[in-house]
């Protein structure tokens, strides 16, 4: 396989820096990140790299389909337990266990914003009335919730937030769950799929193995909807495994869907890949055989690594994926 490949994708644009103060507050409109040509040369791959096959092999097992994921864990909008004002509703009922939902009806924009510590996350949230659910990833932390409203340009007004300590059951429960990000119930085609596969797994190990072999050799890169797609795309894993075709985001969001609906934690990470700095979206994933395991599957246990399926399919050279110190993580979902 050519070390040298050339490469187009486009993710959908996260949610752009705030600063919220008064009633009516600037918020920049969403803009699609540019899309970038970027070559992966010979130079750029790590010496230490690790091919994908290397690394799943020192874990093989017979596949004596062993593996017993546990019950799936759904995130939902509890509409009895929520609270909120002018249309907007907030339920903290799932914060320990990594999510917070909200729904709102308004026909203009919303925006949802999770403050910790100065630090800020910010979603485009549904404005039917249909509930949004977001991943609590700061951790155990002061929570502030805002649920917002366009106004005129690019002004938003609140319409509620709150407040809370938030005091996680343990570090993986906002990586097990759907959100906005990572869509799917226990009646996605996705979901059924990724049952299917870890039925002949022995392990955790295993289902990660099947799932990276059904991804990288059912879903191919979407060069046109890379050139095309729109700011604020939003994935839908059952649509990627129909259509078979997707970029980035949509592998990263059918391989997390998939694993999490099977009981192993993992990331989807959005940041900048190769000395170019190209916007780019990844996952990370756990196993107790493994620890946090990254693109460069050598990572030492119980630490967050990276695993890059756009690239194994998309025909770069797996090398490139490395050591990860091709990869600047910025936001996890």
């Amino acid at each position: 396989m050519a070390k040298k490949r050339t490469i187009r994708w486009i993710c959908a644009a996260l949610a752009l820096l705030l600063m919220l103060a008064g009633c009516s507050e600037p918020i920049p409109e969403d803009t699609a990140e540019p899309l970038r040509d970027d070559e992966f040369t010979e130079e750029e791959i790590p010496d230490e790299a690790v091919p994908l096959d290397a690394f799943f092999a020192q874990y093989d097992t017979p596949a004596s389909g062993t593996y017993q994921a546990p019950a799936m864990q759904h995130a939902d909008f509890h509409a009895d337990l929520a609270n909120g004002k002018n249309g907007a509703m907030l339920d903290l009922s799932m914060v320990s266990k990594g999510v917070v939902a909200a729904k709102g009806s308004s026909s203009n924009r919303l925006k949802f914003v999770i403050i910790v510590n100065n630090s800020n996350y910010y979603y485009n949230m549904k404005n039917d009335g249909t509930p949004s659910v977001f991943p609590l990833t700061f951790g155990s932390a002061n929570y502030k919730f805002r649920i917002m409203e366009n106004t005129t340009g690019s002004k938003y007004r609140e319409l509620y937030s709150n407040s809370t300590w938030v005091q996680l059951d343990d570090q993986f429960v906002p990586y097990l769950r759907n959100s906005d990000y990572v869509p799917y119930s226990a009646d996605s085609a996705c979901v059924k799929k990724a049952a299917e596969l870890a039925a002949s797994a022995a392990d955790a190990v295993g289902v990660v193995s099947k799932v990276y072999e059904y991804v990288i050799a059912n879903i191919t890169y979407d060069y046109n909807k890379a050139n095309t797609v729109q700011s604020g795309y939003m994935s839908n894993p059952d649509s990627t495994l129909s259509t078979g075709t997707g970029i980035c985001f949509d592998y990263a969001a059918l391989t997390a869907a998939m694993l999490r609906s099977q009981g192993i934690p993992t990331k989807m990470v959005f940041g900048y890949v190769g000395s170019n700095g190209a916007y780019h979206a990844w996952n990370m994933f756990y196993t107790a055989e493994t620890g946090w395991v990254t693109v460069s599957f050598q990572a030492p246990k119980d630490s967050w690594s990276r695993l890059d399926l756009t690239f194994c399919a998309g025909g770069i050279d797996p090398a490139y994926i490395g050591n990860g110190t091709n990869y600047s993580d910025v936001y996890y979902y």
